[in-house]
C-alpha cells in the first residue's frame, strides 16, 4: 500500500472538513426593493396608480350613494325627523286645538313624508278659514298659516246673525250683530244662493253716503231687492243689475222729502 495518498487524506482530515459536492458559486439575499430593477419598480408603480384612479370614481359613487341612502332612510324611514310640534298662525276665530286636529298628521310621522297640500286643504276645510298653507320647520315642526274670512254682511238666523264673507260663505254665527256690519235679509245665505250673491253685489256697489243711512238689504227674490234706510224710507232696487247706476241715483235722490225711491229702471226714477 502506497503511503503518499495516505498522507494525503491525512493531510485533509487534520487541515478541516473535507469539501463535498461542487463549490456554491451564488449567494441568498431576502427578497426586497434592492432585488428588483428601478425600472421594473417604476412600472408596476405606475400599474398601481393606473388601478387606483380607475377605481376611485367608483369608490367616490358607491360612497356618495350610500351615505345618501343613510340620508334617505334616516329622513323618510324613521322617526328621527318626525313630526313633534303642529305651529299655528294667523287663528283667532277658529283655536289651535282645531286647526292641529283639522291637519290630522299624527306625532312621530317622518317630517318629509307630510302631504303639505291635502293638510292645508283639510284646515281650509274649516268654516271660519278662507285658505291655510302648511310649510316644514325642520328638524321636527309644521307651521300652519291660517287666513281667516272677513264678515261683510250680517243675516238674522232667528234670534242670532250668521256672518258671511265677501264670497257668500256663512262661517259663524253670533248672538249680536258686529257693529257697523250691514245686515242682509236673505232665505238661507250660502256661496251657492243666488240670492245671497245678488245682495252682496248690491252692497259692494253702494256708495259711502248709501252705506251710512243703510238699515238692511232684504232680497225677496232676485228681481224684489229693496233697501231700506234709516227713518223708514225705502230704495226699491230691482234686481242686481246696474247696480252702480242705481246706487249713483239713489244718491242723488237722499235729500229729498220722500219715503220711497224706485231705482229699479235708473233711466226713469219714481219716488213718493
Amino acid at each position: 500500500m502506497s503511503p503518499g495518498p495516505a498522507r494525503g487524506r491525512t493531510s485533509a482530515a487534520e487541515g478541516g472538513a473535507p469539501r463535498r459536492g461542487p463549490v456554491r458559486r451564488w449567494q441568498l439575499v431576502r427578497a426586497g426593493r434592492d432585488a428588483v430593477p428601478p425600472s421594473t419598480r417604476r412600472f408596476m408603480a405606475r400599474a398601481r396608480q393606473r388601478r387606483m384612479r380607475a377605481a376611485l370614481p367608483w369608490a367616490l359613487a358607491a360612497g356618495v350613494l350610500a351615505l345618501v341612502g343613510l340620508v334617505a332612510w334616516t329622513v323618510l324611514g324613521t322617526g328621527l325627523l318626525g313630526v313633534r310640534e303642529v305651529k299655528v298662525e294667523g287663528a283667532g276665530l277658529v283655536t289651535p286645538v282645531q286647526v292641529r286636529d283639522a291637519v290630522g298628521v299624527p306625532d312621530g310621522v317622518p317630517l318629509a313624508r307630510v302631504d303639505l297640500a291635502a293638510a292645508a286643504r283639510r284646515v281650509g276645510a274649516l268654516a271660519p278659514v278662507e285658505r291655510a298653507t302648511v310649510s316644514r320647520d325642520w328638524p321636527d315642526a309644521l307651521v300652519v298659516r291660517v287666513t281667516e274670512r272677513t264678515p261683510v254682511a250680517a243675516v238674522p238666523q232667528g234670534e242670532a246673525f250668521a256672518l258671511v264673507d265677501r264670497t257668500g260663505v256663512a262661517f259663524r254665527t253670533v248672538a249680536r250683530r258686529p257693529a257697523g256690519l250691514p245686515v242682509v235679509k236673505v232665505a238661507r245665505p250660502a256661496a251657492d244662493d243666488p240670492g245671497t250673491r245678488a245682495a252682496l253685489e248690491v252692497l259692494v256697489a253702494l256708495t259711502p253716503q248709501l252705506r251710512a243711512e243703510l238699515a238692511d238689504v232684504s232680497v225677496e227674490g232676485l228681481a224684489r231687492i229693496s233697501l231700506r234706510l234709516r227713518g223708514d224710507r225705502t230704495v226699491v232696487w230691482g234686481d242686481a243689475t246696474r247696480s252702480t247706476d242705481k246706487a249713483r241715483v239713489a244718491t242723488a235722490l237722499l235729500g229729498e222729502d220722500t219715503d220711497r225711491i224706485d231705482v229699479s229702471a235708473p233711466d226713469v226714477v219714481t219716488f213718493r
